[in-house]
């Protein structure tokens, strides 16, 4: 069966969401290194992360298992927000190039948030409401990532609070606008609700912030506060887990339309 579309965009129906996350983790030819805990420098413990992170986004951050089931109710809010997302011939990107190539791209940002990242919030928000977590706490350099998790807290009824880098903060107003009008609270760092925030601007009160500064604060205020939790938009096993619904929506797009392409690009933050 084709995939709906005129040839310059292919869609799926909504039964073909993937149904499970793939893990690269057990293809991988050599494991990774094991992530440190900054103050001993020794692999870090499941059970040290359990202070900022819920129980299953541990496990799946060092899971061997190979595909991972996305819950009915992950599957639901990413059918609400609008998965599984178009895949786009560039037709006018090809003439431009004088190219006999065939280019292709995944449109990520037809949904509330405008990216990709909704993909893996949703997820995070979903297993921090099961296990009994209240507050997520995050930070985020331009706001998209605070964005998305202040989207998906709302779908699960938990209160988010974002610190924002300064210099974006004041840069771009209307992304904290957006980040308060799906309930978030939002913080320019560094700011004074943290000891640390408190230490940078007392060493310069018009400091611009930086993404450092922001995640410690986040991570100050988690262990602070009462059934709180820290929240990652990128770097960690577990969030390019939930991402992969991209790569398995697009290599079935791929294979309806006869496609079996030579180059894959995909961009990696973090």
């Amino acid at each position: 069966m084709k995939p709906k579309g005129n040839g310059l965009k292919m869609t799926l129906d909504e039964s073909e969401l993937p149904r499970f996350y793939y893990n690269i983790l057990p293809d991988l030819p050599v494991p990774l290194s094991p992530p440190l805990n900054p103050a001993t420098k020794e692999p870090v413990r499941p059970e040290e992360l359990q202070a900022i992170f819920p129980k299953e986004v541990i496990r799946q951050e060092m899971s061997q298992e190979r595909n991972i089931p996305i819950p009915e109710e992950i599957r639901d809010a990413l059918l609400m927000m609008g998965r599984p997302s178009p895949l786009f011939r560039a037709k006018r990107l090809e003439a431009k190039l004088k190219t006999p190539a065939k280019i292709f791209f995944k449109h990520e940002g037809l949904n509330p948030c405008g990216s990709h990242k909704p993909n893996t919030a949703i997820a995070q928000a979903y297993y921090n409401a099961k296990e009994g977590t209240q507050t997520l706490v995050t930070e985020t350099g331009a706001g998209q990532w605070g964005t998305a998790l202040a989207y998906a807290s709302l779908l699960f009824s938990l209160q988010c609070e974002v610190f924002m880098v300064n210099a974006s903060f004041q840069q771009k107003p209307y992304r904290k606008i957006v980040m308060e009008s799906y309930g978030a609270k939002v913080h320019a760092s560094p700011s004074k609700e943290t000891n640390y925030g408190r230490k940078v601007l007392k060493e310069k009160p018009d400091h611009p912030g930086s993404l450092g500064i922001a995640i410690s604060e986040a991570i100050e205020k988690t262990v602070s506060t009462k059934n709180a939790k820290y929240s990652l938009g990128s770097v960690l096993n577990h969030v390019l887990l939930h991402q992969t619904v991209i790569g398995l929506e697009a290599q079935r797009q791929l294979e309806k339309i006869e496609e079996a392409p030579d180059v894959l690009i995909g961009c990696v933050g973090g």
